[in-house]
Parts: C-alpha cells; sequence; structure tokens
C-alpha cells in the first residue's frame, strides 16, 4: 500500500508530564474510528524515548493497530497481541504499507494474562493502551476474557495485576513498560482507576519512572456533560495516566 507520508509534518519530542495532542496524527496509515485508541504522537514519543531501532517491542492489547503502525515506520520489531479478531484484522490491515527497513512483525491472538509462549525476558521495550474497565465495550459482551467486559473495579484490578506479572517476566532486566490508562466515577464520585492499576504493577516488581498526565480531547457528547456537570456539580475527567515503569 502506497501512504503520502510517513512521519508527522513537524514533530518535538515531549520533555515535560504534560502531554497534550489536540489534533491526532494522520500520516501512514493511521486513522482515529476505532473508539478509544491512543494517538500516534504518544506512542511515537515513547517509542523514540525507551527503546532502539532493531529492538523487539511488545503491545500486547493491540487494538486498532497504532502501536504497530509506529512501530514498523521507527524501525522497531513488534509482536501485536489482543484476543479482539476485529483488532487483529485491523491491525493486520493496518501495516500493509511499504516501508524501507527491515523490522518485522507478528499479529498473534494472545490473552495479555496468559503469553506463556513468549520467552522470559525478551522483550525490550512494552507499551500499551487497556480498556478502562467496561467504559468501552470493545466485544459487547462476546469474548469472556475481554477486560473491557468487567464492571468492578476490584475484579478489573485483580486481572490487571495478572497482566504485570507476565509483562514484567518478558520485560529485560532495566527496560521499560509504559502503560496508559484513565479513570472514570460511579454515582458522581471520582474513582481513581489509573492510581489501582498503578499499585498492581508496583506491587508486581516494577518501578515508576514517570507519571505523565496526558490532555483529552475530542470527548463524545461533550455538550450534554458540560450541562450535566454545571448541573450535578461534578467536574469532567479530561486528563489519562501514562506510567512508565522500569524493571
Amino acid at each position: 500500500m502506497l501512504v503520502k507520508k510517513l512521519h508527522p509534518n513537524k514533530f518535538d519530542l515531549e520533555c515535560t508530564t504534560v502531554w497534550a495532542f489536540p489534533r491526532r496524527g494522520n500520516w501512514a496509515t493511521h486513522k482515529s474510528d476505532w473508539r478509544g485508541n491512543w494517538s500516534p504522537e504518544v506512542v511515537r514519543n515513547l517509542i523514540l524515548r525507551y527503546s532502539g531501532e532493531g529492538d523487539v517491542l511488545l503491545d500486547p492489547m493491540i487494538g486498532g493497530g497504532t502501536t504497530a503502525i509506529e512501530a514498523k515506520i521507527l524501525n522497531r520489531n513488534i509482536i501485536c497481541s489482543d484476543i479482539n479478531d476485529e483488532a487483529l484484522k485491523r491491525t493486520r490491515e493496518s501495516l500493509k504499507f511499504n516501508s524501507s527497513n527491515k523490522a518485522w512483525h507478528k499479529v498473534l491472538k494472545r490473552d495479555a494474562r496468559n503469553l506463556n509462549k513468549a520467552n522470559d525476558e525478551s522483550i525490550d521495550f512494552i507499551l500499551t493502551h487497556p480498556p478502562y474497565i467496561d467504559i468501552i465495550k470493545y466485544s459487547d459482551g462476546k469474548i469472556k476474557e475481554d477486560l473491557s467486559n468487567i464492571h468492578s473495579i476490584d475484579k478489573f484490578s485483580d486481572e490487571i495485576e495478572k497482566v504485570a506479572k507476565e509483562l514484567y517476566r518478558l520485560l529485560k532486566p532495566g527496560k521499560f513498560c509504559a502503560i496508559l490508562i484513565g479513570d472514570t466515577r460511579r454515582k458522581k464520585m471520582y474513582q481513581p482507576l489509573a492510581y489501582r492499576v498503578m499499585e498492581r504493577f508496583l506491587k508486581t516488581g516494577f518501578q515508576l519512572k514517570e507519571d505523565i498526565i496526558k490532555r483529552q480531547f475530542n470527548c463524545k457528547a461533550t455538550g450534554f456533560w458540560v450541562n450535566k456537570s454545571k448541573e450535578s456539580n461534578f467536574l469532567l475527567i479530561m486528563h489519562e495516566h501514562l506510567f512508565v515503569f522500569q524493571k
């Protein structure tokens, strides 16, 4: 597949703990129609900061394929996995563009809580954007193992801890693992889902290298929720946490 450009027109590496990308990148085969996918700017920053050319990367919840596209462009080998067949199909399609580098990619159907076919300490950098409990249901209850079908925050945290243990096992010592996760509300009360996830990664043995605040833009139903915020006196959540852990 021929694409007009493989890189953004302008790109500067982020140097603070607050990131904001009002316009989502549109180079290569990136698309924004996979609901909840992370922006290419986030992925590009992470790959450039925490990996080198020829490294082996892992995204165990590949979703719309954003990580795979950036890895191919930036000459990183990548293993992409997910339990959702639609995500895997979309990722394979997104990788159908020409690139001059020699990076390889694998797209596999795997549960992020059970990656036992991968060898210990075989990955140079892990980055992923897991679902935020059942805020967006990617399989609408059809895939039993899908983390996005879990409503209980306690249960979700338990399952994320299983993911964290697998990622810790696979990562090489001294290397990094980046997780983008947001918070939610229940009955108007703030639920710090991101910090619950962070606690489980720390419990597994990871150290926290960075806590980056990422601003959210273009959230659906913003006008409706602005009115609800004023009527019911609660603030809209417009940020996510991008945790960078080190083994």
